[in-house]
């Protein structure tokens, strides 16, 4: 078991969101694959896959390109057993040019909250390295540090 479980109320959404956005930040890919199903469906921009093996080699090699990753994610809906989510995150490439991706996802969860299907839709845009707003120490975001919502994003 995965909690919180579904169906999801407010606080369990935010909780679920928060929880994802810490394993993220962790660029761990086999730990962060144990939150989905063995069978999970992903379609992440143009690629399509399925199963936590597929799930790792994908997180490898994203995190292998992007590098200092920081990460946060909202809730923007939920029902039942699904949420919906909007996240932005900053990289610099192996060239030192910075990017923030901006991006929505929607979430199906099992009755053991795991996920199920993930489907992302995500945006880059270069910034400049002095346009940051995610500079906290690699890792988790800290908790005092503002939000999506409270950066004004």
């Amino acid at each position: 078991m995965r909690p919180p479980l579904p169906p999801f109320d407010a606080v369990s959404a935010a909780k679920k969101a928060r929880a994802a956005e810490d394993a993220w930040n962790m660029r761990d890919p086999e730990r962060v694959s144990l939150a989905y199903t063995e069978d999970s469906w992903w379609r992440n921009r143009a690629e399509f896959f399925s199963g936590r093996p597929a799930i790792v080699e994908f997180l490898t090699r994203k995190w292998a390109k992007e590098h200092d990753y920081r990460l946060i994610k909202e809730v923007w809906a939920f029902h039942g057993n699904r949420i919906a989510a909007r996240f932005a995150y900053e990289y610099h490439d192996a060239h030192g040019d910075w990017f923030r991706a901006h991006g929505n996802e929607q979430w199906e969860f099992d009755e053991n909250g795991l996920m199920r299907r993930r489907e992302a839709s995500i945006n880059d845009v270069p910034i400049k390295e002095s346009e940051r707003k995610f500079r906290w120490p690699s890792g988790p975001r800290p908790a005092d540090h503002p939000g999506l919502t409270e950066l004004g994003m």
